[in-house]
């Protein structure tokens, strides 16, 4: 019985550590910079892999710069009108729950035109951490440029996925241990 009791409370104990080691903390804009001038944050966003439970945080100067979620509407066209959230400490941590795509700009006069702007993609955590390819034409198209084989590889998955299982793996052994 106590055997039995032990595996149902290291299940119990390994499900708990899985999924509240699963979460990412993403520090907006690094390791460029914070939330501010000269950093692109459409191709760093497109580098990381979101997904629920994750959060992320912008670092900046209040007296500078703030923080809005806004619609996608207001996201391209940079305004600051309706904002659904302001925030403005300078440390702002943002959570993401749920799978869809979140927007943020700089509301400060013409800081978001100036590229203070990011979307967030958060995905399932099964999704491919790439952008699926288009499919190919049925007819090949004349090639007028590098071919297809020169492309870039894909990204490997992001270091907070690796961080991810390692840490969700080496709590669940060294609960076991404990468990012994």
């Amino acid at each position: 019985m106590a055997a039995a009791m032990k595996i149902a409370l290291l299940a119990v104990a390994a499900m708990a550590v899985l999924s509240t080691a699963s979460a990412a903390t993403y520090n907006v804009g690094e390791p460029a910079g914070d939330w501010g001038f000269g950093i692109n944050y459409g191709s760093w966003a497109s580098s990381k892999q979101f997904i629920p439970g994750d959060s992320i945080v912008f670092k900046y100067s209040p007296q500078a710069h703030d923080v809005l979620e806004v619609s996608k509407a207001d996201y391209d066209s940079c305004s600051a009108a309706s904002p659904m959230t302001t925030l403005n400490t300078g440390n702002d941590v943002v959570s993401l729950p749920a799978i869809g795509t979140r927007y943020f700009i700089c509301g400060f006069t013409g800081h978001c035109t100036a590229g203070m702007k990011v979307a967030i993609d958060v995905v399932s955590a099964s999704s491919p951490s790439t952008p699926s390819t288009p499919s190919t034409p049925s007819s090949p198209a004349p090639s007028s440029g590098p071919s297809a084989s020169n492309s870039p590889p894909p990204p490997s998955p992001s270091a907070a996925t690796s961080i991810r299982v390692t840490a969700g793996l080496g709590l669940v052994v060294l609960l076991a241990g404990l468990m012994a």
